[in-house]
């Protein structure tokens, strides 16, 4: 089967490229998976454009949208083995640590399927007049392009996929060229929740040949992304020209303090494991350390 999921059909890369992927835990071939480029991102937003257009997902009512979140919250936690497996393969993450992760994917659905499924249509501010009402009513954005990484892939596609539906967007996603698999997987759950044809769509490839065509898009009103800084600036620059919103999670490292009177030895196990926990690639752990000369009781 195809692997590019675009207007609804699962489709193969215009040019016919492919791409190995490969496990880093020990460089077995996982899969060859189609490769998309310019033309497959070019069709993707034309179809998230079409069907953010017609309205018929940015005017469903909001607590139909939030029930279609649950039950995609439901068929993950059923299909939850099978999503933990393909991460592992991708990211060469221990099988446990993927499993972990299930959950918080699920919940991630069912938070924003919860969020609207209480059907708020906004909320009536008080203007200090008796004649005058006036009320914030949320709107769709539009055509969001979601640009996620490779080391939590499918825990940071549930958290740009997941708000994006609630609030009525349409979208193409684009995950990390090295790790496709579990995006992949997820598009067909979408299909199963009966997610309407055009909402969501599905490209894979590198960076320059998908990610830059997104990001460059005048029909595209925002790009989410999440990688290394010198993308994000590039991203930040190639929107301005039609001043899309865009939203930059740029990762970095935090500091490990060891104070004078701490347990040196267990500081040392403590860095070490918070480090290369997940291969090493998490964004928050401390990759780099401080000594203090002073008690951390005083």
């Amino acid at each position: 089967m195809p692997e590019l999921f675009i207007d609804g059909q699962w489709t193969a890369a215009a040019e016919g490229r492919k791409r190995e992927i490969r496990c880093p835990a020990d460089g077995t071939l996982v899969a060859t998976v189609d490769e998309g480029g310019p033309q497959d991102a070019e069709a993707a937003v034309a179809a998230a454009r079409a069907a953010f257009d017609r309205g018929t997902w940015p005017g469903t009512p909001a607590a139909e949208r939030g029930r279609l979140l649950l039950r995609v919250a439901e068929l993950l936690e059923r299909d939850k083995d099978t999503f933990a497996r393909a991460e592992s393969l991708d990211t060469g993450k221990r099988l446990v640590e993927s499993a972990y992760d299930m959950d918080d994917i699920a919940n991630c659905f069912r938070y924003f399927g919860n969020l609207v499924a209480a059907g708020d249509a906004g909320r009536v501010v008080d203007t200090g007049l008796a004649d005058v009402d006036s009320r914030i009513v949320y709107e769709p954005v539009g055509v969001c392009a979601l640009i996620t990484p490779w080391n939590y892939p499918l825990l940071q596609t549930a958290w740009k996929v997941a708000p994006a539906l609630a609030a009525g967007n349409t979208f193409v996603l684009k995950p990390s060229e090295l790790t496709p698999h579990t995006a992949v997987l997820l598009m067909g759950l979408l299909v199963e929740a009966e997610l309407p044809e055009g909402v969501a769509n599905l490209v894979l490839g590198a960076g320059a040949a998908v990610g830059a065509p997104l990001t460059e898009d005048p029909r595209v009103d925002l790009v989410s992304f999440t990688g290394g800084l010198a993308t994000g600036r590039r991203i930040m620059a190639a929107a301005a020209p039609t001043v899309k919103k865009v939203a930059l999670e740029l990762g970095g490292k935090n500091p490990n303090i060891v104070f004078a009177d701490a347990d040196f030895d267990t500081a040392v196990d403590y860095a070490l494991m918070a480090v290369f926990l997940r291969l090493g690639a998490g964004l928050r752990p401390p990759g780099r350390g401080s000594s203090c000369r002073t008690s951390c009781t005083t």
